[in-house]
């Protein structure tokens, strides 16, 4: 006897979800309290190198500030997608239900894609903690602070662009609401698009000036 199959709001319609249940939560609550923790992370992180730095300049905490956030976001809220995705349909937890929620744009979190499994591993067990390192970094004035800086912005530049280009130039997994591919899918991933390039051109120039100092240095003694 054939099971009825269960129905859902996700894109492409034909898509099977055996472990589907839909989301118990608003999406205002769910969006309330994720907008909470993201509250909490930042403020704390801000409150944190106040402490730990009194004379960082203000890039230099909000560098702090976002490197928390950004950590936070990886190595909780990714790493649940990667330890979860195959049961994630149907999981009623914060987190399952808000990437159920941010599936209506992009339903191949649902289906274990092997490619957005394969990405967001790297992204919550490479990225997350590496990000938290650079944060410590920023407060203790470690000079390998910009090569980290680096990998970790390039890394997130290079996964926004792998993650845009495998759904843009397959069939569409989004729902045809402009509100689901312009606020969730396009905006949420742009930030780190954004910031990424901003702190790889930072460090890059921050690099830059440490060796046009140390050739400047060489050459003097030379000199002498």
């Amino acid at each position: 006897m054939n099971s009825t199959p269960i129905s859902h709001n996700y894109y492409p319609p034909w898509i099977t979800l055996p472990h589907y249940t839909p989301n118990e939560s608003t999406v205002i609550s769910l969006i309330t309290r994720f907008g909470l923790q993201w509250g909490f992370v930042l403020s704390a992180s801000f409150f944190l190198i106040g402490r730990l730095r009194p004379t960082a300049s203000l890039s230099d905490r909000i560098a702090f500030t976002w490197m928390c956030l950004t950590g936070f976001i990886h190595l909780f809220f990714e790493a649940h997608f990667v330890i979860n995705h195959k049961t994630l349909a149907g999981g009623q937890a914060l987190f399952s239900q808000l990437w159920k929620e941010y599936s209506l744009s992009d339903s191949r979190y649902l289906t274990s894609d092997a490619f957005l499994v394969s990405m967001e591993a790297v992204t919550a067990f490479a990225w997350g903690p590496l990000a938290f390192l650079i944060a410590y970094c920023i407060a203790v004035q470690h000079p390998i602070r910009h090569a980290l800086q680096i990998i970790i912005s390039t890394g997130q530049v290079y996964g926004d662009v792998l993650y845009y280009a495998t759904s843009l130039l397959d069939e569409s997994y989004c729902r045809p609401e402009g509100y689901y591919f312009w606020f969730y899918y396009f905006f949420f991933n742009f930030i780190w698009m954004v910031v990424g390039c901003y702190y790889v051109k930072e460090s890059v120039v921050e690099i830059w000036r440490a060796f046009e100092k140390l050739q400047a240095f060489e050459i003097e003694r030379k000199k002498d």
